[in-house]
């Protein structure tokens, strides 16, 4: 059941826009480079020059389909590039080369996870293949507006939902959700600061049963927080306006992160407005059952099967299985670590060092983790350390900061070098053991009399005796033998 805000319930749509990896752009063979100087990276093709024909990449049409299969949608073997008419000044042409009917992909899902653990399917409408315009400078122009047009024919896949989503947290999960999966099947870098990956948010409200209300969509916008904050900001604006008497008007706004506000753009456009017909200079484009199915062959292994083996193989929770799905590079590294640590049984020991010790170090270093300075194998082998007792998971913490800080030397090098081995002598630890159970007789009588704080108290002296070097599990054993 939806939740409602206020006795009104949220319905919330969303179009993403992803930037597909390819090195040319979707109808030319200009650069698709991001950061080049400003329109150095716009031919002839691209701003629509008299007497030049657009041509088809390829490998778009590939990526597009690699995206349909990865959400188990229709795949549309005819689709066909329409002109879609409107002026905007970063836009050369005076429209864009899109597609309105029959899209390449169409009706497909994605399954989200909530934080509670609940999981939602939410369908997909479509996604459908375009060009996407310039982009206009407004910084560094005192009265003006400056035009860059490097960004003008970069491919695009516009991912269009269904109005599935019922609450923020559903949209951002969303948007995280489609996020992975592009970066996963490697069709897009998913870099929203760089604007590969933004959304445009339609929100509207109604009472519960009632006929959809007026939507207003929120244009561009590329974080994840800054999806939060403009849904809830836009959901508290259209409240305010409902519970006065007033009627939301259908428009494109745009949000304001510094004001917390959304602010009017234009009236929104219906279909008929932008007066969509097919593109005279370009054919429709046939997919054969060959193409789609050595497409599937290449598909890496998804999200949620990889999710269900590491549940089921690695007898990992869910929560711990999300996260380390949470994209395609950390879902290798820990597998490589498991392998690396000894094989399955060590998968539970991996994946709370991959999430804990690891994960902070790359967050705290600002480092992804194709950048790490220790490899899945080094860590891993560290983790075998720890399972044949040579250290405890304490001195592992040790181990684990001096592979960081030396550019990853070997668990196995730096714990001869620093002489962190773990002491299982038991003739050893026992002597340890009696010297401190003398010098604390009365802790000693605390425990026989009940108290087990004070066991832990000797354990502690024992293992400062030690400098940590002490097996836990034997000092355990044999402090309790040794005091009888």
């Amino acid at each position: 059941m939806a939740k409602l805000i206020d006795g009104w319930e949220v319905v919330i749509g969303l179009e993403i826009h992803t930037q597909l990896n390819t090195n040319s752009k979707i109808f030319s063979g200009s650069s698709t480079t991001f950061g080049q100087d400003p329109n150095t990276q716009a031919s002839l093709v691209d701003l629509a020059m008299p007497g030049v024909l657009p041509v088809l990449n390829k490998a778009v049409v590939d990526l597009a389909v690699r995206f349909g299969l990865g959400i188990d949608a229709y795949i549309d073997k005819a689709s066909v590039f329409a002109r879609k008419n409107y002026f905007y000044p970063d836009s050369p042409k005076g429209y864009q080369i899109s597609q309105m009917d029959n899209p390449i992909v169409g009706l497909g899902h994605v399954d989200i996870q909530l934080e509670d653990g609940t999981v939602k399917r939410i369908g997909v409408t479509r996604a459908h293949l375009e060009e996407d315009a310039g982009k206009s400078l407004h910084e560094d122009f005192a009265g003006m507006t400056g035009i860059d047009l490097n960004r003008a024919g970069t491919p695009l896949l516009e991912i269009v939902s269904e109005p599935d989503m019922r609450s923020v947290e559903e949209a951002v999960a969303y948007v995280k959700t489609i996020h992975t999966l592009v970066r996963w099947l490697g069709i897009s870098d998913g870099n929203m600061a760089e604007g590969s990956f933004r959304c445009d948010c339609n929100v509207s409200l109604r009472r519960p049963g009632n006929e959809f209300g007026t939507r207003c969509e929120l244009k561009n916008i590329n974080s994840f927080r800054f999806i939060e904050k403009a849904i809830n900001v836009e959901i508290e604006r259209q409240m305010d306006i409902l519970e006065s008497g007033g009627r939301i008007i259908q428009e494109t706004r745009l949000f304001d992160p510094n004001k917390m506000e959304t602010r009017s753009m234009r009236s929104k456009e219906e279909a008929n407005d932008y007066r969509y017909f097919p593109d005279p200079d370009l054919l429709p484009v046939i997919i054969s059952d060959e193409q789609i199915e050595a497409i599937r062959a290449e598909l890496p292994e998804l999200p949620k099967a990889r999710r269900e083996r590491f549940v089921s193989e690695h007898q990992l929770s869910e929560y711990d299985a999300h996260v380390l799905t949470g994209s395609r590079e950390l879902a290798d590294f820990y597998e490589a670590v498991v392998v690396a640590a000894g094989g399955a049984k060590q998968a539970k020991l991996a994946a709370n060092w991959v999430m804990g010790e690891f994960s902070a170090a790359l967050n705290k270093a600002n480092l992804e983790i194709t950048d790490s300075p220790i490899s899945a194998e080094q860590l891993g082998g560290m983790i075998a350390r720890i399972v044949d007792n040579t250290i405890s998971g304490k001195i592992a913490k040790q181990v684990f900061g001096f592979m960081w800080e030396s550019n990853g030397q070997s668990a196995d090098a730096i714990i001869a070098e620093k002489g962190l081995k773990q002491e299982t002598d038991t003739g050893a630890i026992e002597a340890i053991i009696k010297e401190v159970l003398a010098a604390n007789e009365k802790m000693v009588e605390e425990y026989k009399s009940g108290k087990e704080k004070a066991f832990n108290g000797l354990v502690g002296q024992v293992m400062k005796a030690s400098r940590g070097k002490a097996n836990p599990a034997q000092v355990n054993e044999l402090m309790k033998k040794l005091i009888g």
